[in-house]
């Protein structure tokens, strides 16, 4: 298993180059977390996710947490981190300064948070779930519960969970069951619910669950859903920690990966009823519970890029390392890394990575442009941009991970098969990104329904316009770059298709989805390359001779020459007849 070494450089790069963050800082709110200070605590960052945090990775895979009573154990590989990570102030980057948070804009604490799910993504899900919470609860908690709750979630002292799924609805949360009975100024939760990512444990002093729940009077379906705050410890009037709720983990899953993170199911009210507040209007919980559904897609699919980045730096270690065969112009036996087919794993790791952290980085600053721009139709936008980002990020980063992962197991032969390698891992753990939070399915759905008919096409065709115009300011005298652009152009002129063809054929989107989404997954990401590596030419023109410049350039030409071309075959399945489907019939015999 390899030591995880922080991308500091490539990070840097993209934040100068595609997030503009010298502008990017210089918005209301942001003033004190300027590209001086940046640079000062993302080392700092660097170095306790390296050293502290990495090590943990193998052993809490290998003692993953498990039941004890009504107790959740973790593994104790972890014991004292999360403490750490609370007092060192990694949890509350992006907080409210109101509310004891550093008030650093979203993308920084996405740099971060990448370091702390390369270091442990199972482990990472528990700040995750807790800024999804606090997320839901600045857009529709009372004052009373901003003032009550906030700041210890922000600081970490704090976690929280989301609670959705029951094992009766699954994505279809208008069967959810769990009720809430008023009583007073509360209500009474009782049901069961599964799945429920940290859902307890004892690294932090409280665990705050937002609950999905019908009132006795709501309608059926998805419109009678509630949104209620059930604390494990009810409060006292001084703000204190009082007695436990009536809420306990009743089973710890038994997972395929991200063993150190306890994935539970929760029983509420089993003595009478856990004592929970309503959390924005009666019956409008979906609508705020997907405050919180949102940014955790933009989250999982940043834990695509991170585990993807993870699995290309064992890759590359073991590759460097392990000897056999011979190699034209190497005396003796050869390192792999020098192996034609291995030069190809490596270069689509690393590009499908880079192309996963543009796209995620580029969706979270326009996330933080959309509320913090000095204009309102530049917010309006950013949001729009940031509703048809989402989808994509989840989606096609997630996408990118199982293949970049399963490539680092490829990469290492027989001995990516031996678990104690920690290639596999990776591997495993990246299985479930393209299933929580929404499978992929249901993203490539929303991006093909909401983020496109419903406008008719028109937030994607502003996006194309912008990619447009990134072929038109990239007037470098460059033959290679020439080369990226012009295929830049092929790029869009595939997007126009496949948006002109869908908008006159939406009878076939449900089938052509999943094609439509990786489409323009792959095309955005290369769009972000192209930006990154004409970045790249600017400074070697300049007088610059760091070697990383050239790897950025020659890293968007691998992916130009073996990557898009995946292009062709979305286009002609999108445009393709699809009236075969209601012949298909997947009945055993």
């Amino acid at each position: 298993m390899t030591v995880y070494k922080v991308p500091q450089q490539e990070l840097q790069f993209v934040l100068e180059h595609l997030v503009n963050y010298s502008k990017l800082c210089t918005l209301p709110g942001f003033e004190e977390s300027g590209q001086d200070m940046v640079a000062a605590i993302l080392p700092e960052a660097a170095k306790f996710f390296e050293q502290v945090v990495a090590p943990t990775n193998w052993a809490s895979n290998t003692q993953p947490a498990y039941l004890e009573s009504d107790r959740v154990m973790t593994s104790p590989a972890l014991d004292g981190v999360y403490q750490q990570m609370v007092e060192a102030g990694w949890c509350s980057l992006s907080g409210a300064t109101k509310y004891g948070g550093a008030g650093f804009p979203g993308v920084i604490d996405a740099v971060v948070q990448e370091m702390l799910q390369s270091a442990n993504v199972g482990f990472s899900l528990l700040p995750t779930l807790t800024r999804g919470v606090i997320r839901a609860l600045n857009s529709y908690g009372s004052e009373q519960q901003k003032d009550q709750y906030l700041e210890k979630l922000i600081s970490g002292v704090w976690s929280g969970t989301m609670n959705l799924t029951e094992s009766q609805a699954g994505s279809d949360l208008s069967a959810v069951k769990t009720k809430a009975i008023p009583a007073d100024d509360h209500y009474l939760i009782s049901g069961q619910k599964i799945y429920i990512t940290w859902g307890d444990h004892e690294q932090a002093e409280n665990i705050i669950h937002l609950v999905l729940a019908r009132l006795p009077d709501a309608p059926e379906g998805n419109e009678g859903i509630s949104l209620f705050l059930v604390p494990k410890y009810t409060l006292n009037d001084d703000g204190s920690i009082g007695s436990q709720n009536d809420v306990k983990a009743v089973g710890v899953e038994h997972k395929l990966g991200i063993h150190s993170s306890p994935t539970c199911t929760l029983a509420f009210g089993d003595n009478g009823g856990a004592i929970g507040y309503l959390v924005g209007p009666k019956n409008q919980g979906l609508m705020c519970m997907f405050s919180m559904m949102n940014h955790a897609r933009l989250a999982v699919g940043h834990q695509g890029v991170s585990l993807s980045e993870r699995a290309y730096q064992q890759a590359v270690e073991y590759a460097s390392q392990r000897v056999q065969g011979t190699v034209q112009g190497i005396e003796g036996r050869a390192p792999i890394i020098h192996h034609p087919d291995v030069v190809r794993m490596l270069a689509q790791m690393r590009a499908l990575t880079e192309g996963g952290r543009a796209i995620s980085l580029y969706a979270m600053t326009a996330e933080d442009r959309s509320t913090h721009h000095q204009e309102q139709q530049t917010r309006e936008l950013c949001a729009q941009r940031v509703e048809i980002m989402t989808p994509l990020v989840k989606g096609w980063c997630t996408e990118m991970a199982m293949e970049t992962t399963s490539l680092g197991v490829q990469v290492h032969g027989g001995m990516g098969f031996i678990e104690e390698t920690g290639a596999a891992q990776h591997m495993r753990d990246a299985r479930i990104l393209p299933i929580y939070e929404g499978t992929n399915g249901i993203q490539a759905l929303d991006f093909i329904g909401r983020k496109c008919l419903r406008d008719k096409g028109s937030g994607l065709q502003q996006l194309i316009t912008e990619m447009t115009q990134t072929v038109d300011d990239c007037d470098i005298e460059s033959k290679s770059i020439k080369t990226l652009l012009d295929n830049l152009i092929n790029t869009i002129d595939q997007c126009q298709l496949a948006l002109e063809h869908i908008l006159q054929a939406p009878h076939k989107t449900s089938f052509v989805a999943y094609q439509f989404m990786m489409l323009f997954g792959n095309s955005i990401a290369y769009w972000q390359l192209v930006i990154l590596a004409c970045a790249a030419q600017r400074k070697i023109q300049a007088g610059d001779t760091d070697q990383f410049l050239r790897q950025k350039i020659a890293t968007t030409q691998f992916y130009s020459a073996q990557i898009l071309p995946r292009n062709h075959m979305h286009l002609e399945a999108i445009i393709s007849d699809v009236k075969f489907v209601d012949d298909l019939n997947f009945e055993t015999h």
